[in-house]
């Protein structure tokens, strides 16, 4: 089963706060990057309840002060479900310029991570196309006769510091790409996305970089102001600005424990939105009042 959940736009917003707050509790367990699949399959551990916990805390406290710090702008994100693996595709930005997150969740929460710059992230996802190409022309796979070493065709990228390694590969549990980053004198991380996902990986890929281009280094961006938090009850909401190549806009975060949705308002609609929301606001003033003259007539 394969599903694609969409969430666009962008929010000033530092990077583990959306680490925190869309991810559920096995996610959390996978302590960021600091767990990292090993097996081509991508197959999963699970994580105690003491870990989780241990996890949030930290989480909570890392959002905290990096909300406050800035350096990471969220630009945008989509999700996409394939099979029992979520996949983040994230647009960021900071000083250097825009880049790509990709991130693998597995059913047992744990999460591998790529960061892929902008023009990498492009020449990727030709190379996507090849492969999904190159898969619907193979046949059905033979688990008595399966391909010397699991590999069906693999590609290189080269990245100035970073090397990334595409290998379409077969066993037991069916085809899938793996794809693996490694970066100097440092260590070796890499996803598996299931080969039927490859397409629908591919279209997400690049209905991103057709919004925000190819380029790594980021145009001007205009001064923006701060972002906003209040808290009602069990619920947080962050409003937060950010801009991309179609303007200005507000981005609404609700937020609770396992729960995050958003909405996103362009700036040219912002009057409109707050002359509607302060309609509601005086309807129900004048409702509040009717009520409490209805009560006190009752009580005489």
């Amino acid at each position: 089963m394969l599903s694609v959940v969409q969430v666009c736009g962008g929010a000033q917003t530092h990077e583990l706060f959306m680490t925190r707050h869309r991810s559920e509790a096995g996610e959390i367990a996978a302590l960021g990057e600091a767990i990292m699949s090993d097996r081509d399959s991508g197959d999963e551990m699970g994580a105690s309840a003491q870990q989780i916990q241990e996890a949030q805390i930290g989480l909570q406290a890392a959002f905290h002060q990096g909300h406050e710090e800035g350096g990471v702008q969220e630009l945008a994100t989509k999700t996409l479900h394939i099979q029992s693996k979520r996949f983040y595709l994230d647009v960021k930005q900071n000083r250097r310029g825009r880049f790509l997150k990709i991130a693998e969740v597995g059913a047992g929460g744990n999460k591998s991570r790529l960061t892929l710059s902008m023009s990498t992230a492009a020449e990727f996802r030709d190379h996507l196309t090849d492969f999904s190409e190159h898969y619907a022309q193979l046949g059905p796979a033979n688990p008595d006769n399966p391909p010397e070493d699991g590999r069906l065709k693999s590609e290189t990228m080269v990245k100035e510091n970073r090397r990334y390694y595409l290998d379409l590969k077969e066993n037991a549990r069916g085809r899938f790409l793996r794809v693996s980053q490694t970066v100097n004198r440092g260590p070796r991380t890499q996803i598996a996305l299931p080969a039927q996902g490859l397409v629908e990986f591919r279209d997400a890929l690049t209905e991103l970089l057709d919004e925000f281009g190819t380029d790594d280094m980021s145009a001007e961006q205009p001064e923006l102001p701060e972002g906003r938090h209040m808290r009602v009850e069990n619920k947080n909401f962050y409003f937060d600005i950010g801009s991309n190549n179609r303007g200005v806009y507000m981005r609404i975060s609700e937020v609770k424990s396992t729960f995050r949705t958003s909405i996103t308002i362009p700036e040219k609609s912002w009057v409109r939105f707050r002359d509607i929301f302060g309609d509601y606001v005086e309807k129900m003033k004048e409702t509040q009042q009717r009520k409490e003259q209805q009560d006190r007539s009752s009580g005489d």
